[in-house]
């Protein structure tokens, strides 16, 4: 077989677009105060996850999500 499906699930990412064109400049101060941790996700903290699933050191993670979004609660 060998197949695994793995996926992620990142929440709010401050990225330039915010700034650029992704939000009103009204609405930055407040972007990704709405989960737990009160901030958004930075891209960086999203490249462990990403380099983890594929990897080998996770042979035996099948049908996982990682939920990398500040600590808000996923359906």
């Amino acid at each position: 077989m060998g197949i695994r499906v793995n996926a992620g699930a990142p929440g709010l990412i401050w990225t330039p677009v915010q700034v650029s064109d992704g939000q009103s400049t009204e609405a930055l101060p407040e972007f990704g105060h709405n989960v737990p941790l009160g901030r958004a996700v930075q891209p960086v903290e999203l490249a462990p996850a990403y380099v983890l699933l594929p990897s080998a050191e996770s042979s035996h993670a099948v049908g996982e999500t990682l939920n990398v979004n500040g600590g808000k609660a996923t359906p």
